[in-house]
């Protein structure tokens, strides 16, 4: 590539910034330009396209959106996360939560929202079924939603390398992550019968509707909303708590606030919030 290629132009990066914005409502600053082509310099190869102004060309043009769209927006999702990440939740959870469930004859539904390649339902799935083992009657269902088909078809294969495991209690690993037989692989996957637990399912926050019938008792959305705008974090939050119990709990990540948000939720620790009425 020349020089010039080798960068995106600044009228096709505000076009892709728009792109994004509209269909995934992450909003890129004017300094995440050098991140943007990071990202994409992937897909160039996959495509054996030569530059960013022809991958632009290809992308905006009348068959590249529906070809490509999705690939772009795994390339542009942030999917950091972790097994037991921001461990107090899920202390909270068991002490709390749950116990105000034992009685219900219903099964305990949860969503982890924007669930990333599966570390967070995978722990919530961990957690549920060790309290069932003490609360004889006691069932739980998980829902796990991501925009990125990528990092769902991760999530579903449940595999992952021993340091990404690290996290996870000895007693734990020793009951729910199976080795392989080549031991110098450095791989575990998730038990069969806690896979089961987790439905996986693609989601985007900026649908109008999410196609979600239930009502969940526990929501997770943790370390998502602090990449899009607060237009759009009301509008993504009303959507989501729409699907909240009354009574029923939301998670969301301790760098994350719901100040100032017109939500039918109280704060109850932090990071974490209650549903107090059952406005739409």
């Amino acid at each position: 590539m020349s020089d010039r290629e080798q960068i995106i132009s600044t009228a096709d990066y505000a076009r892709l910034r728009q792109l994004i914005y509209d269909e995934t409502g992450i909003a890129l600053g004017a300094g995440k330009q050098t991140m943007l082509e990071g990202r994409i310099r992937r897909r160039l190869k996959a495509l054996a396209i030569a530059s960013y102004r022809e991958y632009c060309s290809f992308l905006f043009s009348d068959h590249g959106l529906q070809k490509e769209l999705v690939h772009l927006i795994d390339a542009v999702t942030t999917n950091k996360t972790d097994f037991f990440r921001e461990p107090r939740h899920f202390d909270f959870l068991v002490s709390t939560v749950l116990p105000e469930h034992v009685n219900g004859r219903r099964p305990f539904l949860l969503w982890s929202a924007a669930c990333s390649s599966g570390e967070e339902p995978y722990t919530l799935a961990m957690v549920l079924s060790e309290f069932g083992l003490t609360h004889p009657g006691f069932s739980s269902r998980i829902l796990a939603t991501d925009v990125s088909t990528e990092v769902l078809h991760k999530a579903v294969l449940g595999v992952y390398s021993t340091d990404a495991v690290r996290p996870v209690q000895k007693a734990l690993k020793v009951k729910y992550l199976m080795q392989g037989r080549d031991r110098s692989a450095a791989r575990v996957r998730v038990v069969p019968e806690l896979r089961r637990m987790v439905e996986f399912r693609r989601l985007n926050f900026m649908d109008s509707d999410y196609g979600i019938e239930e009502k969940f008792d526990a929501i997770f959305c943790r370390n998502v909303i602090i990449y899009f705008d607060r237009p759009t974090q009301q509008s993504i939050l009303k959507k989501i708590t729409k699907h909240l119990r009354p009574g029923g709990y939301l998670f969301m990540g301790h760098a994350e606030t719901l100040h100032e948000l017109d939500l039918p939720v109280e704060p109850v620790a932090p990071a974490l919030y209650r549903r107090t009425d059952d406005r739409a």
